[in-house]
């Protein structure tokens, strides 16, 4: 066979097969689409089946197998490689010191309050309420609760919420051999421990463990001595009642302690303690008749543990409350072995004591109740902060905690009235916010200061009056500068300032200064000119400090070092980045020395220093602060009228058998004494305020102009000054939906004040108030 016939004997063979090929896939008369489509076919099915081989059911199941049986090996092998250890260092528990800022201690927190019980000395319906509250299968479980084991071991992994769920062995495990670590490493332990102490211990035995190792508040560690601090009784004399509290206290020790408690942590320690009775009926160890007549008992009041008398309670508090807000648990720092010293300066500390007993203790009769009935509800707080550092140098919290338990320089349920006003200047002068007319907003700009005037712009209706009523004035014009309206609180222009800023502009601006967003913020009102919100004198000193440091955020600290052998304590960051520019700052510092000069402030005015200040007074006179700062040191005063027993706000109208005390009496009294002898012997500054911005001098319209046009709907900030009012009618002012007292925030008469004050100078400068 030649070539030529070899060729066509192999074409004609490869035509054959390609025949075949196209009869096996079912090819139309088009044999290219034939190819095609039976190639994709065939990768279809191909792709099918390559998945089925890879994931079948039996793989799945045997994979889950493997990974179940490596799970229990390797919890086998965790099992018999953790040893059950002897009781934690921290179970001992160790002393804390704490030291003032030179040094020298301010006390040791003793002996830990603790008596252990064996289980034969507490009563059964006491082990019950324990059981009833943290876990009802005590009694027949393994020592462990896996599905809650689980959700905190992922907990710890994503850094999720915390929640509950361990068993009375857990928990006796953690209190007794471990530590309150949230870490994966920590809850496998716990797990393989509590399988141990389990088999190896009787269940009366890890209960007695349990409630001896727990800590309820008030420096009480175990049953015995929660007893006694909160009910004045020994463990074997508790009813059921009070076990059952003191069981539902458990889960927040420092939030449910009835002496402190807010009404929300009340409410819910009240659900907790009907949770657990509840739960006694449930499990069969209480009778469903006489739990219906059962009623929660409250507590005795706390006492001053040794060596916390005076102020070292409190300011062994506020270091520990830090402590907590900075990641260190409540038991870890009562677990002991820190030593921490404090930002507290023992000579002021000392001259802020002297002061508060010399100008308001020193002149209350607490003793004789008919007599002097306002006196027996008078509570003081302060704090004192060095603005450059942001340290606390000195706090006052009140009389000692074994007459009032909670410090008055933490708490945050008064408002902080007028003194919240220049953070509504500072937000009108960050923002370059415009009145009504579309005018700037500066110090020397105009408002009407007529008392009740309802506010213009606000689709909330308010109207509020000025102390006494008081209209003010320039000449026969109802307009005065904000300055003035700043030197006599002058509400009906702060409420009228802040419906041009915005209420939302303005709480951002408060936030952004360090102030808290508590519940309660009243955002889109503008009431909150008048200082709604509550804050605590720490807050308050935080704001002032940020206005004294040129805009740079303060956040005032009380620990200057915590050392632990075996922890890490991250201190506060004192000194923050601008929180407002240093001309808005310096602006408002520049407006406050004029409530010293010629304002409200006037009582704390001295030789000695230059002080810039704002007074405030409360709704119904409940609250009143004064709040200043020299260049050297930042200091908040404040009085609260305080109920014996209830908590309740009352008003310290009548205070040292006088009239009414407002921000400018007793608290600025004291501000005064305590600043002129914490600032002895230093060679004191003035403020440095050349980036002060008083703004364009103005003169007021002359009689005959309508005020309208200045009051008249405000623009938006960015709109031109071009921009005409609107004429719209004002609310009439019963529908104001909130009206304060019509105090201001001065707790005297102003002398400062007069209907027919002259005019200003053709300069158009400040206009001073007359003396």
């Amino acid at each position: 066979m030649g070539r030529a016939e070899a060729r066509r004997a192999q074409q004609q063979r490869g035509t054959r097969r390609t025949t075949r090929g196209r009869a096996a896939n079912g090819a139309g008369a088009d044999g290219g689409s034939g190819r095609t489509d039976g190639g994709s076919g065939r990768a279809k099915k191909a792709g099918k089946a390559g998945i089925r081989r890879f994931f079948t059911w039996k793989k799945i199941l045997g994979t889950f197998a493997c990974l179940t049986l490596l799970g229990i090996a390797g919890l086998v092998g965790l099992y018999f490689y953790v040893d059950k250890p002897d009781p934690n260092a921290e179970a001992t528990l160790q002393s804390n010191v704490y030291k003032f800022s030179d040094g020298s201690v301010i006390t040791r927190t003793g002996k830990v309050n603790r008596e252990i019980l064996p289980i034969d000395k507490i009563p059964k319906h006491t082990q019950e309420a324990f059981i009833a509250a943290e876990n009802k299968s005590f009694r027949e479980d393994s020592g462990v609760d896996v599905k809650g084991l689980g959700r905190a071991v992922l907990q710890a992994v994503t850094g999720g919420r915390k929640s509950g769920g361990s068993t009375i062995t857990q928990q006796y495990v953690k209190n007794y051999y471990l530590n309150q670590d949230q870490t994966v490493t920590r809850k496998l332990k716990e797990l393989v421990i509590s399988l141990k102490v389990d088999q190896e211990m009787e269940k009366p035995e890890i209960l007695a463990g349990y409630m001896n190792t727990s800590y309820f508040g008030r420096n009480a560690y175990g049953v015995q001595a929660a007893a006694q601090a909160y009910y004045g009784v020994n463990a074997d004399q508790l009813t059921i009642e009070q076990s059952a509290y003191l069981a539902a206290l458990l889960q927040a020790p420092s939030q449910y302690d009835w002496a402190v408690a807010s009404d929300t942590s009340k409410t819910l320690v009240t659900d907790r303690f009907n949770y657990v009775l509840n739960n006694m009926v449930e499990m069969g160890e209480l009778d469903a008749g006489k739990r219906a007549g059962m009623k929660f008992q409250e507590p005795i009041k706390p006492k001053a543990a040794p060596g916390m008398e005076g102020q070292k309670g409190y300011l062994i508090e506020a270091a520990n409350a830090e402590m907590r807000r900075q990641g260190v648990s409540a038991e870890q720092i009562q677990a002991g072995g820190w030593t921490i010293q404090l930002t507290i300066d023992p000579k002021k500390q000392a001259a802020l004591e002297k002061a508060v007993q010399d100008e308001l203790e020193a002149k209350l009769d607490r003793k004789d109740t008919k007599r002097r009935p306002v006196d027996q509800n008078v509570q003081a707080g302060a704090t004192s902060v060095d603005p450059k550092t942001g340290h606390i140098v000195a706090m006052y919290g009140g009389t000692g905690q074994q007459d009032h338990w909670a410090s008055n320089a933490l708490r945050t349920d008064f408002q902080p009235g007028s003194t919240f006003k220049p953070v509504v200047l500072a937000s009108a002068l960050q923002l370059k916010s415009r009145t009504q007319d579309g005018k700037p907003i500066t110090p020397n700009a105009l408002y009407d200061g007529t008392s009740g005037r309802p506010v213009v712009g606000s689709s909330v209706p308010f109207s509020p009056q000025n102390q006494d009523q008081q209209d003010y004035k320039t000449g026969d014009s109802p307009l005065i500068t904000v300055q003035k309206a700043t030197n006599s609180s002058v509400n009906s222009v702060y409420a009228q300032m802040i419906v041009d800023v915005k209420p939302q502009n303005v709480k951002k601006t408060a936030l952004a200064l360090g102030m808290k967003d508590r519940k309660g913020w009243p955002e889109d009102k503008p009431a909150m000119s008048l200082g709604t919100m509550s804050a605590n004198t720490v807050e308050m000193a935080g704001v002032y400090a940020t206005f004294d440091n040129h805009g740079k955020l303060v956040t005032p600290t009380i620990i200057k070092s915590a050392k632990h052998a075996y922890r890490e304590y991250k201190p506060v960051q004192a000194i923050g980045s601008q929180a407002i520019d240093s001309a808005t700052a310096d602006t408002v510092t520049k407006v406050l020395t004029g409530v010293v000069n010629d304002g409200s402030g006037s009582a704390v005015k001295s030789s000695a220093y230059q002080a810039a200040a704002k007074t405030g007074t409360t709704e119904s006179n409940v609250a009143a602060w004064f709040t200043a700062y020299t260049p050297e040191l930042v200091t908040v005063v404040a009085m609260f009228g305080e109920e014996p027993g209830t908590g309740k706000q009352v008003t310290l109208t009548g205070t040292a058998g006088g009239g009414r005390a407002g921000g400018s009496s007793f608290p600025a009294e004291i501000w005064k004494a305590y600043t002129l002898a914490a600032l002895k012997g230093v060679k004191t500054a003035e403020f440095d305020l050349e980036d002060a911005d008083m703004g364009e001098p103005v003169l007021p319209p002359s009689p005959k102009t309508s005020p309208s046009a200045t009051v008249s709907r405000s623009p938006d900030p960015s709109t031109s000054s071009s921009t005409k009012p609107s004429t719209s009618t004002s609310p009439n002012p019963s529908q104001s939906s909130t009206r304060p007292d019509p105090t201001g925030s001065s707790g005297r008469p102003d002398p400062t004040r007069s209907s027919t004050p002259p005019l200003p100078p053709p300069s158009g400068t400040i206009i001073p108030p007359r003396q």
